[in-house]
């Protein structure tokens, strides 16, 4: 596939002007994710969960092998201790699940004027600072979050994996994704159609763990052979980049990706098209209107016939 430059083909520019006044909605949530002084989990009300999040954060080093230009973690500074401690980790997810389960999430910090059924958990998300699978002890935590819930101590919660899909071939964390039931759920990345939009948007990097160079065709082969295997769902951010959102050459290559996905047998219960919620660190990106996602996920629809929603 020939390389599109995000958002400069004019004459076939995805309608998308970010001075529109037609936006993406924003539900009334707690403020940006925060630890509450924890050195691992933190909580988050997430328009993708449809309510309260509890993240468990893979990367307190903040590593990732994407230099994506809508994150919103500022890597330029990385605290001290990044050490993961597996017993901390524990006591900290059960303290917040005994929050959460107890209807004392509200007595945290921002939280007062939280709608009520936004507060109900949702998940427990592998996510974090950086990209969860490339941490060295992935097996180890998800062995740890799986002992929580096996202790029964709280109602059965989802487990979800959110991953940008570079390195779900390795092996510890294929080990540990063998600890997941059924009824958890992987959030696998997929922003970009070309090889072209994938280092605009995503920017790879060179990686210390087993990874080879990272390219699109890496991605979708990870996420083809994970998919194969148990259902995934897509996550798709798509944003404003220097004034300009995604051509409409690139979301019809985009679309192609997903339908040669299905075609070769991923199974891919949902693909979610949003944008760029939360302020992003850089300058130069911003928030794609709500009719242009609405236009990306109907023809996502029309090509692939996934089931596909719009955040």
């Amino acid at each position: 596939m020939a390389a599109f430059h995000y958002g400069m083909d004019m004459q076939n520019a995805l309608i998308c002007d970010p001075r529109s006044t037609t936006r993406a909605p924003r539900p009334a949530r707690g403020p940006e994710r925060s630890y509450f002084g924890n050195r691992f989990v933190y909580a988050v009300i997430s328009q993708r969960a449809h309510g309260l999040s509890i993240g468990v954060n893979l990367n307190p080093d903040k590593f990732c092998n994407f230099d994506c230009v809508y994150c919103e973690v500022d890597r330029r500074r990385v605290p001290a201790n990044t050490q993961i401690d597996l017993d901390v980790l524990a006591e900290e997810l059960e303290e917040m699940l005994d929050r959460a389960y107890g209807g004392r999430i509200r007595e945290l910090p921002g939280y007062e004027a939280v709608p009520e059924d936004l507060l109900k958990l949702k998940e427990v998300a592998l996510s974090g600072d950086g990209e969860p699978t490339l941490c060295p002890m992935f097996a180890d935590v998800v062995e740890t979050v799986v002992h929580v819930r096996a202790k029964c101590l709280f109602p059965f919660f989802k487990i979800v994996l959110i991953t940008n899909s570079t390195g779900l071939h390795l092996t510890h964390v294929r080990e540990g994704l063998k600890l997941l039931t059924g009824k958890d759920e992987i959030w696998a990345k997929l922003d970009v159609g070309t090889e072209g939009c994938l280092e605009q948007i995503n920017s790879p990097k060179a990686s210390p763990l087993n990874c080879p160079s990272v390219t699109l065709e890496h991605v979708v082969e990870n996420i083809l052979a994970l998919a194969k295997q148990r259902p995934v769902v897509i996550q798709s951010l798509f944003p404003v980049v220097n004034g300009r959102g995604p051509t409409r050459d690139e979301i019809t290559a985009y679309a192609e990706r997903l339908k040669a996905l299905k075609d070769a047998g991923a199974q891919i219960s949902l693909v979610q098209v949003y944008s760029a919620h939360r302020p992003p660190a850089r300058p130069t990106c911003g928030h794609l209107p709500l009719r242009a996602l609405s236009e990306i996920a109907r023809q996502v629809r029309q090509m692939t016939g996934l089931k596909t929603e719009v955040f």
